[in-house]
């Protein structure tokens, strides 16, 4: 079987999002506008925390890490999209495997920085007395580490079964991206092993995340039920809520998406993967903000260094 350079296609057309004329300028103008709040949001929120020292704190050393991912693959992805409602949408095969590699990459590595979050919320709520020693430096970065490892061993076991696939003669993914189940219905040779990867590395790197989480809400509720002031159940359950909106919508579609029959509907999958690769990273600095006192502390500061500077 050859590699990459040895298939009969070099280039694919991404059909997008939709093939309906009237549709394509509202879209375009609509998700546009979803790619710019989501970049300002994003890097709004790197800022705030950079530049605001009472931040600098796990749980928003983790947030940082997120809001990077969330920009960095929602700029794989949307530009290439809006792309495909004002014309066709041309990609070469090299540049396919590249978008697909950094797309696994940082959709796995924002699977885990969730689950670390959801860890620190659990070091925080049910171990503060050890909760310097639990989440100290060292170990964030360690576990950021991990979080890197994990996206990019996925991501090059995803790009090595892709390229030993030959594209014979269909070069038109009905899809507004490089994904691997619209790739794989284009494939003129075997797709078994790179379904059986997708199955391994999709159902580890969701099921084994889900767990660590859901195992950490279990103690976390038990925790807060046991505390006796209405107030301290109530500051507790705020510092986790935004968490738990932001694991549904990703978990949620990712789950969707992957581990669903193979005879499901193409316009399902491009809708599941909306979710988690553009509303998600919109989304997120909005979930994390609205009722984040800290954040709104941290905005006021700045926006009054940037007024009196």
């Amino acid at each position: 079987m050859g590699f990459g350079n040895d298939s009969s296609v070099k280039e694919f057309i991404l059909l997008g999002l939709t093939q309906q004329p009237e549709l394509q300028l509202p879209l375009f103008f609509l998700f546009l506008g979803i790619y710019v709040v989501s970049i300002v949001g994003n890097l709004g929120l790197i800022v705030l925390i950079v530049l605001n020292p009472h931040l600098h704190t796990p749980m928003y050393y983790f947030l940082f890490n997120l809001s990077f991912v969330d920009f960095c693959y929602s700029s794989v992805i949307t530009p290439k999209m809006l792309v495909s409602f004002v014309t066709q949408n041309i990609i070469s095969h090299a540049e396919c495997m590249t978008q697909l590699f950094f797309f696994a990459f940082f959709v796995i590595d924002e699977c885990y920085i969730l689950t670390a979050m959801a860890y620190d919320r659990y070091a925080a709520i049910c171990k503060p007395l050890l909760y310097q020693v639990t989440m100290s430096h060292q170990v964030c970065h360690f576990m950021m580490m991990g979080v890197v490892v994990m996206g990019s061993v996925g991501a090059v076991a995803h790009i090595i079964c892709m390229l030993r696939l030959t594209f014979c003669d269909g070069n038109i993914i009905n899809h507004y991206m490089c994904d691997i189940p619209p790739l794989l219905k284009l494939s003129c040779t075997s797709t078994y092993i790179n379904e059986l990867v997708v199955f391994i590395i999709v159902g580890f790197n969701v099921t084994v995340p889900i767990l660590t989480i859901f195992i950490s809400y279990t103690l976390i509720l038990s925790n807060i039920l046991s505390i006796h002031s209405a107030e301290g159940r109530s500051k507790a359950f705020s510092t986790c809520g935004s968490h738990v909106i932001a694991v549904s919508i990703f978990f949620g579609s990712l789950a969707f998406m992957y581990l669903k029959p193979s005879s499901a509907s193409v316009d399902d999958d491009k809708i599941s993967t909306i979710f988690y690769t553009i509303v998600g990273p919109m989304l997120n600095p909005f979930i994390y903000s609205l009722r984040n006192k800290d954040v709104h502390i941290a905005m006021r500061k700045t926006l009054k260094k940037g007024m009196f500077a």
